[in-house]
């Protein structure tokens, strides 16, 4: 690695010099460079500091001139560099132009203005902007925009941008114009511009208030049939924000368009969203259930930013979580009202357990609210995202729902129009909910999990329940204060009977005890009901008061939690032995008969039952040790796997055939749920290779009416080798070849497999005419699809999998460095792991810092190969 890169700080914060009332952008898109005319009202900020001369940021474009109030500036008034232009003393109010010439072209970072495919979009969060024109690129600089945008009208027939479209005509010689006014204040991370010959899926939206909303997507033509799913999620997403925190849209008309070459889910831009074709393409042939409840729950999320994100945004980057953790909260309510309650929820905690806490144990853990970044793309982190989500919903919590509501609703009337902070919404929340949340505050200011142990002590009807925290070191953080953590805690009797009511305990110092008496006998204790808050439970019932929970406790969360429990009892004892050099150990009767009671008791959601009898992830049991023997862990998982499979041979097969499909698809709770229960029974049956498996899961590939049976039939399939195997992926493969979201899920299934030559299969496909290295989702596929979804590939003993990673990390980070960035970070946690894995990925690690420039990828390379933190 060379340079110096330059690290930002929260508490260096300043207000900006001078502010831009209004901005007008000219857009001339020619075939090769596009040129950009800026005229912006500037007036100095009288609470900004006393600088003499105004920064603007700009890269990778050639500026043409620049002028005050109509005088083009000489060269001795201002300076250009690399990434900036600085204007020496400007005057107080004045109105500065700015024209430069970008190439959209040739703009591989896909930020900025760039094309994908036939069309040109634009991606501007978080500092994209200044690939287009020299600007003020920070998130409090809040303006009005109007945009004309000029091009060729049969290449670009279709012209987008923020706001409501007011004029259109001929531009002579072939072209045509559109001019777009927002009437609402935003920072230039919301800006979007988007051209191109696309179709086009109308519908409309009459809000409460008698408003008609003019909806419409924007696909590549032919793409239109995969829309419908998309635009039906947008008009649910609108009917529930105006029921639930009564908001109405606030313009004429909203658009979304998809492209295929995005390096995130999607954007919010005010009311023009750009989003991967991944979160919007959604019909039965080409899509799964989990892409549906995907699109559903992403396109939701875009347009809830509308008020928590655009209405009211971000003071600075540091502030990220205050846009996002509160969205993410919504769209989380959002799609637990629409689906199964329970599993939702489920997948909710599983994504914090599996993700973020190895983040917030990881070398770059840090907390819902950074203190510094060298790359603010870097910190687009489940941390900022989920945990922030979470604590969000600890909020609503303490508050209740319905005042919850009202005090968000509280926080946007106060800050409408206004790019403040996260305080400043913690701040609303207590003016109207009439909490203290002073305490509180240090889930935004400390990273790391904290760990709560639950140890319970019971005499004479009454029970003693203590609770304790503690935190470990993190980076910059050793000593760690107590938190403020609300656990929900409810009591069972032996027969499985509630006999003390949830309750939520607030958990504010390092102990605390609390009775309950009165009791008949010792009860079973159900903790942490619903994950009211994000740690890890230090909590061992034995196995008997586990399988009570598992048949009756009435929260899903916690009868999910129990089962958990039980397998992992016998996953850690199995990597225990296995790294001793002992035989696995054969699972308890006791786990077996939780097992067969869970099958002949279902829960009435068969979605609960699927989840309930799935084994934790490679992910979630290597959690459980301080160094990691990745081949120990899915050694032992495999075991375990084969031994329920086996005994339960005869169940699995009556589930796969009581659960296979009766009727044309549908995508609903009942449906999804029973196909999740299909798709475990075959995991299950392909787990011992049960007779007929191979025959039954190829005629399925092959017949099935929807993408979900048919990749539950290759998952099956993709660890069995043999013609049938062969069979399916290569007729897949010809049947989907024009489908480049499909061919993704070929990409990643194969990324996935078992085979002891899958680094060499991975590395053939990099190869394969249908792999594309500048597409992010191709990339993420197969090599996220292999570093992430097959563990023993990436871990192989020759480290055959950290030289396949690293190696592409070097040469994606000339391309695209953010995702090279994210990419590198899997080889981050080496820590965690045990030797000679360990040694093996760090060396990976420092391969990749000696061979990338780019500032994303050094600082998470940096990261990881930085001094431990104290133990904690």
């Amino acid at each position: 690695m060379t340079g110096n890169p330059q690290r930002k700080y929260r508490a260096d914060y300043q207000p900006p010099a001078w502010l831009i009332d209004d901005v007008e952008l000219d857009f001339d898109i020619g075939s090769a460079q596009t040129h950009v005319r800026a005229t912006h009202s500037v007036r100095r900020n009288p609470e900004g500091p006393a600088a003499e001369d105004w920064r603007l940021d700009g890269r990778d474009m050639t500026l043409v001139s620049v002028a005050i109030d109509g005088r083009r500036l000489g060269e001795s008034e201002y300076t250009c560099g690399d990434s900036a232009l600085v204007l020496h003393g400007p005057p107080e109010a004045f109105t500065l132009t700015v024209e430069t010439r970008i190439d959209p072209e040739h703009n591989l970072s896909l930020e900025g203005l760039y094309r994908s495919g036939d069309i040109l979009c634009t991606q501007c969060e978080a500092t994209g902007f200044s690939r287009i024109t020299y600007f003020p690129d920070r998130p409090d600089v809040m303006s009005r925009y109007v945009t004309r945008i000029t091009a060729d009208a049969q290449a670009h027939p279709v012209l987008l941008s923020n706001g409501d479209c007011v004029e259109t005509g001929s531009a002579g010689a072939g072209r045509h114009y559109a001019v777009f006014e927002d009437p609402f204040v935003k920072p230039c991370y919301l800006f979007a511009l988007v051209a191109g010959d696309l179709g086009v899926l109308r519908d409309s939206h009459t809000t409460p208030s008698g408003r008609t909303i003019d909806l419409r997507l924007y696909t590549e033509h032919g793409n239109e049939d995969q829309c419908a799913h998309a635009m039906a999620s947008l008009k649910q997403a609108m009917v529930w924000d105006e029921a639930t925190y009564g908001l109405e849209y606030d313009l004429d008309s909203y658009a979304i368009v998809a492209v295929g070459s995005f390096n995130m889910g999607a954007m919010e831009n005010k009311s023009l969203n750009v989003f991967n074709t991944a979160c919007i393409f959604a019909a039965p042939e080409t899509a799964t259930d989990d892409d549906f409840a995907l699109v559903r729950d992403v396109v939701a999320h875009e347009y809830f930013h509308n008020y928590t994100g655009n209405r009211v945004t971000c003071r600075d980057w540091f502030q990220l979580s205050l846009k996002e953790g509160l969205t993410v909260h919504r769209e989380h309510q959002f799609a637990i009202d629409q689906g199964s309650p329970g599993v939702t929820r489920i997948e909710q905690v599983r994504a914090i357990r599996e993700v973020q806490f190895p983040e917030d144990a990881g070398p770059r853990a840090h907390p819902v609210r950074p203190e510094s970044y060298v790359e603010m793309n870097n910190f687009y982190t489940i941390t900022v995202y989920h945990k922030g989500a979470e604590l969000i919903r600890m909020m609503e919590a303490m508050a209740g729902r319905d005042a919850f509501i009202a005090g968000v609703r509280h926080y946007l009337a106060k800050h409408d129009g206004q790019a403040v902070t996260i305080e400043d919404f913690v701040v609303a929340i207590e003016e109207s909910t009439g909490l203290d949340l002073a305490q509180f505050r240090r889930w935004y200011a400390q990273a790391g999990t904290p760990r709560v142990g639950v140890q319970t002590d019971y005499r004479e009807g009454a029970l003693a329940l203590t609770l304790t925290q503690s935190t470990p070191a993190t980076p910059g953080q050793p000593d760690k204060a107590a938190f403020d953590i609300p656990v929900s805690v409810a009591l069972f009797d032996e027969a499985g009977r509630m006999v003390r009511e949830p309750e939520v305990l607030r958990l504010d110092t390092a102990q605390a005890e609390w009775c309950f008496d009165g009791l008949a006998g010792e009860p079973t204790v159900s903790a942490l009901r619903g994950f009211t808050a994000p740690v890890r439970l230090d909590h061992a019932p034995d196995d008997a008061a586990l399988a009570r929970l598992m048949a009756h406790d009435s929260d899903p969360v916690c009868r999910w939690d129990a089962a958990q429990s039980l397998f992992l009892k016998t996953l850690v004892a199995g990597v225990a032995a296995r790294s001793g050099g002992e035989a696995l150990p054969e699972p308890s009767e006791r786990l077996f008969e939780a097992i067969a009671h869970l099958l002949s008791n279902p829960p009435a959601d068969r979605a609960l039952l699927a989840a309930m009898l799935t084994l934790p992830s490679v992910a979630r049991i290597g959690e459980e040790f301080d160094a990691i023997d990745i081949h120990a862990v899915c050694a032992a998982r495999d075991h375990l796997k084969q031994a329920i499979a086996t005994r339960f041979l005869e169940e699995f097969e009556a589930l796969r055939a009581d659960h296979a499909a009766l009727q044309a698809y549908v995508f609903d709770v009942e449906e999804a749920g029973r196909r999740r229960v299909f798709r475990l029974a075959l995991d299950y049956l392909a787990a011992v290779d049960a007779p007929g498996l191979r025959e039954c899961a190829l005629e399925l590939s092959r017949t099935a009416d929807n993408m979900t049976d048919r990749m539950a039939a290759l998952e099956a399939l993709r660890d069995l080798p043999g013609e049938a195997r062969d069979t399916a992926l290569a007729e897949f493969a010809e049947r989907w070849a024009d489908y480049p979201l499909v061919m993704d899920k070929w990409l990643r299934l194969q990324a996935g497999t078992r085979r002891a030559d899958s680094v060499e299969q991975v590395t053939a496909l990099l190869d394969d005419a249908r792999f594309d290295f500048t597409n992010p989702n191709r990339v993420r596929a197969l090599l996220g699809g292999f570093a992430r979804g097959n563990p023993a590939g990436f871990h192989r003993a020759d480290s055959g999998g950290y030289t396949l990673i690293a190696d592409q990390v070097v040469r994606l980070d000339a391309l695209n460095p953010q995702l090279a960035a994210a990419l590198a970070g899997l080889l981050t946690p080496w820590r965690r792991h045990a030797e000679p894995e360990a040694s093996a990925m760090r060396a990976a690690l420092a391969r990749v810092g000696e061979g990338v420039h780019s500032d994303n990828t050094r600082e998470i390379v940096e990261a990881g190969l930085a001094e431990a933190p104290p133990s904690g």
